[in-house]
């Protein structure tokens, strides 16, 4: 398997070892620590250990970071093998120079973010790590497929992302506001449909993405129209062994 190959995989890899069983703890805590809000309220006391909200919060955080980064681990390997591929930055050096330094400047929004108190200070980094991942994502090379937005992986994925950088943002508000615990409550279950979006749009997009090997024949079968109409692809010549 080309390195191509392997850096494509790393990406549901991490996904499926990492982020999926930390969105069902954290689904298991929020659900602990909402019934245990209730009993105390009603019966003043509750059986569930206090320390569930606390164990919620920094799972919590730990989903928003390899959310956030596996969705950069994708957009960097398209992007940046687009680049390599294209040779664009002997074309257009400034561009590139230009996706690097967005890409840093979204990794350093997103730390800072995690350190900011201040509410215009989350509001400003949740904000540009956000438009990093969007500038990001709109260059040349990643697989968006636009005209099925409402089964694309990419998409799924950037809506995932931009909620958890924003529940991120309002971590501290929830705790001086039940209309912002509502609010993150409302997008959180969002996120919940969306990350289940994820794993079957993902399976799929396992199976629309080619191999590196497998890119000259899939390009072929585009070009002549092969979906509509029967036809052959042949494989390319390769000059005999030496002895």
């Amino acid at each position: 398997m080309a390195f191509k190959d392997t850096i494509l995989l790393l990406h549901p890899v991490l996904a499926v070892i990492i982020v999926f069983p930390l969105i069902g703890v954290v689904l298991n805590r929020a659900l602990q620590t909402r019934q245990r809000r209730l009993q105390t309220a009603t019966q003043g006391k509750s059986q569930i250990s206090p320390v569930v909200g606390q164990e919620h919060v920094q799972l919590g955080l730990w989903l928003t970071g390899t959310v956030v980064g596996i969705v950069l681990i994708a957009l960097a390997n398209d992007v940046f093998g687009n680049i390599l591929d294209k040779q664009v930055w002997r074309q257009e050096p400034f561009k590139v120079t230009l996706i690097t330094i967005v890409f840093i400047a979204t990794i350093a929004s997103l730390g800072l973010l995690y350190r900011a108190k201040e509410p215009h200070l989350r509001g400003i980094f949740a904000t540009l790590a956000g438009m990093g991942l969007v500038v990001i994502g709109c260059q040349d090379g990643v697989y968006r497929k636009t005209d099925l937005w409402y089964i694309s992986h990419y998409y799924y994925g950037m809506t995932a992302a931009l909620l958890m950088i924003f529940s991120l943002a309002i971590l501290r508000e929830i705790y001086k506001s039940l209309r912002w615990r509502k609010v993150h409550i409302i997008l959180n279950c969002i996120a919940l449909l969306i990350f289940i979006g994820q794993g079957i749009t993902g399976a799929q997009a396992l199976l629309e993405v080619p191999l590196n090997w497998q890119e000259s024949y899939i390009q072929k079968l585009y070009e002549q129209k092969c979906d509509t109409k029967p036809c052959i692809i042949q494989a390319p010549s390769t000059p005999p062994k030496s002895p």
